[in-house]
C-alpha cells in the first residue's frame, strides 16, 4: 500500500510547503534548482521537514538519474552497482545519489564514496538529523554544501494537514487540526501518518463518522485523541536534540529561570533521558556555577543523585524537580571554577616549575638539612591574607581566586 505521505509528496517547488529560508524567492536552494546547478550537498534537519522531497525535486529539475539509498542498510556494493550500471554510462545524464541518514555510514564507507563524488561520477545529496560537522568526514564534507532545515511552523503543518485531508476526502475540524499540529511537533510526516491512521481506523465505521454537506466525512478530535495514548516527545539521546536540551537546561538554571529549567527537565524525562545523566550534570553545575556563593548546593545536588540511584523513576522525578528548583534559585558564583581553570592554564603553559623548599615534604634528615620545609609553620595564622605566596618562584604573587566573603 502506497503511504499517504508518498501520494501527496510535492513534485515541484510550487507545491512545497516550508523552508522559506532555502526555497523562497532568490534563496540558495531555489536558485540551484531553477538554474540547474549540479553540485553535492547535505540536507541537515529534524525528521519530516522535507529532505527527501527536496532531493527528488532537485534531481527531477536536472533530469538526473535518481538513486535513493538508506545508510542504515546500504553499503559499498550498492554504490558500486550504481556507478557500474551499464545502460547509464553513455547517456550523459548525471547520477544523483540521495543517501538518507548519511550519518549512519561509517568512516570506511564514507571514504569509499569520496572519490566518486570528487570525480563527479556521483552527485551526492546526503540527509541527516545529526550535525554533519561531527558525523561526516571532513574530506567529504568539504565537497558538499550544507543546507539547514528547520522544524515546520504550525502554519505549515496546518497547510499540510489540509492537503492530507483533501486527498482522503475528509474534513478535519479546527480543534482537531490544532491538536494534530501540536502532536506533529514540526514533523510533516507525523501529521500525515496520524491523519491517515485515524481515517483507516474510523473511516469505515458509519457510527463513528459524521456526514457533512455534500456527503463529506469528518474525523473528530475525540477520535484523534483516542487513537494515541500520548504525544510522542522527539528526543534522540545520542543526537543534537540531546545536546540542545541539556544545554538549554543548564543555561536556564544559570540564568536563575526555574520555570524554564523545570520545563527542560520535564522534556528530557518525557523523552527517555537517563535521569542519572541529568543528576550528574546537576552535581557539576553546583560547583561550577554556584560554588562559594552557596556551598550547600553541592550537598543538595549529591543528595538528588543518590535519590535517583536509590529510588529511580518515576518517583525520582520529584527529587530532580526539587533539586533543579533549588539550583536555579541559588546565588551564583564561578570564582572557584574560574580560578582552577586559570591555574590549570598556567600548569600547561609553564610545566613542572620548582616547588618552593618551604612547602616541600621533608620525610628524611637529609631533606631537612637541604632546607625542605624550613620556615614553614604547621598551622600558619596568616594563610590567604596575601602576606606571602607559596607558589613557585615564577608565579609569585599570582592571584587565581577572585572571591571575597
Amino acid at each position: 500500500m502506497n503511504p499517504l505521505a508518498n501520494k501527496i509528496r510535492p513534485q515541484n517547488l510550487k507545491d512545497f510547503i516550508g523552508q522559506e529560508e532555502l526555497v523562497g524567492a532568490g534563496k540558495p536552494l531555489r536558485k540551484a534548482i531553477e538554474e540547474r546547478h549540479l553540485f553535492s550537498f547535505i540536507l541537515w534537519g529534524p525528521p519530516g521537514t522535507g529532505k527527501t522531497t527536496l532531493a527528488r525535486i532537485y534531481a527531477a529539475a536536472l533530469d538526473a538519474r535518481f538513486y535513493e539509498l538508506s545508510a542504515v542498510s546500504a553499503g559499498k556494493d550498492d554504490i558500486r552497482t550504481i556507478i557500474n550500471e551499464p545502460d547509464t554510462l553513455l547517456d550523459g545524464r548525471p547520477k544523483v545519489l540521495f543517501l538518507d541518514e548519511i550519518h549512519r555510514f561509517n568512516k570506511a564507507q564514507q571514504d569509499f564514496l569520496l572519490p566518486y563524488v570528487e570525480r563527479g561520477e556521483l552527485t551526492l545529496i546526503g540527509a541527516t538529523t545529526e550535525n554533519p560537522s561531527f558525523e561526516v568526514i571532513s574530506a567529504l564534507l568539504s565537497r558538499c554544501r550544507v543546507f539547514v532545515l528547520k522544524s515546520l511552523s504550525p502554519a505549515d503543518i496546518g497547510k499540510i494537514v489540509g492537503r492530507a485531508a483533501k486527498a482522503l476526502g475528509i474534513k478535519v475540524p479546527k480543534d482537531a487540526v490544532e491538536w494534530l499540529v501540536s502532536y506533529a511537533n514540526g514533523d510533516a510526516r507525523t501529521a500525515i501518518t496520524a491523519i491517515e491512521n485515524v481515517d483507516r481506523l474510523y473511516g469505515g465505521k458509519n457510527e463513528t463518522k459524521t456526514k457533512m454537506k455534500g456527503g463529506q466525512k469528518q474525523i473528530t478530535l475525540s477520535q484523534l485523541q483516542n487513537s494515541f495514548s500520548q504525544i510522542f516527545i522527539r528526543f534522540d539521546k545520542k543526537g543534537d536534540e540531546h545536546y540542545d536540551t541539556i544545554s538549554a537546561f543548564i543555561k536556564s538554571m544559570r540564568a536563575g529561570d526555574a520555570d524554564a529549567a523545570l520545563y527542560y527537565l520535564a522534556r528530557m524525562i518525557a523523552g527517555g533521558e537517563d535521569p542519572k545523566f541529568i543528576a550528574r550534570r546537576m552535581v557539576v553545575f553546583a560547583s561550577e556555577d554556584i560554588g562559594l556563593a552557596q556551598p550547600t548546593a553541592l550537598v543538595v545536588a549529591n543528595a538528588v543523585f543518590q535519590a535517583v540511584e536509590t529510588i529511580g523513576l518515576p518517583e525520582a522525578q520529584e527529587n530532580l524537580a526539587h533539586g533543579v528548583a533549588y539550583l536555579a534559585l541559588a546565588a551564583k558564583d564561578r570564582s572557584a571554577y574560574d580560578a582552577y581553570m586559570a591555574a590549570l592554564a598556567d600548569v600547561k603553559a609553564t610545566g613542572n616549575l620548582s616547588i618552593p623548599l618551604k612547602v616541600r615534604n621533608a620525610p628524611t634528615k637529609l631533606m631537612k638539612d637541604l632546607g625542605y620545609s624550613k620556615g614553614y609553620e604547621k598551622y600558619p595564622t596568616k594563610t590567604g591574607d596575601g602576606s606571602e605566596s607559596l607558589l613557585p618562584e615564577k608565579l609569585k604573587g599570582k592571584k587565581y581566586l577572585k572571591w571575597k566573603k
